[in-house]
């Protein structure tokens, strides 16, 4: 399981790298590494963001289920 913070910690992360990225005297290869781990980064929060989708989706449907059988 995720920490609890780990979607916020993860696009705060993200956010930093594109602060980086702005620099202009950034060089190509750091720039390089840093866009791939910034991608790596939010695809994980993604990740994160669609189990966080199907874990409410199932407790709702859980709840209309419960409430029809009441």
């Amino acid at each position: 399981m995720e920490t609890e913070n780990g979607f916020e910690e993860r696009v705060e992360a993200a956010r930093k790298i594109m602060e980086q990225l702005m620099e202009p005297d950034i060089p190509l290869e750091k720039s390089v590494k840093l866009y791939k781990e910034g991608m790596r980064l939010l695809k994980e929060a993604g990740r994160i963001l669609e189990e966080a989708k199907i874990e409410i989706e199932t407790i709702e449907r859980s709840e209309i289920e419960s409430g029809a059988s009441s």
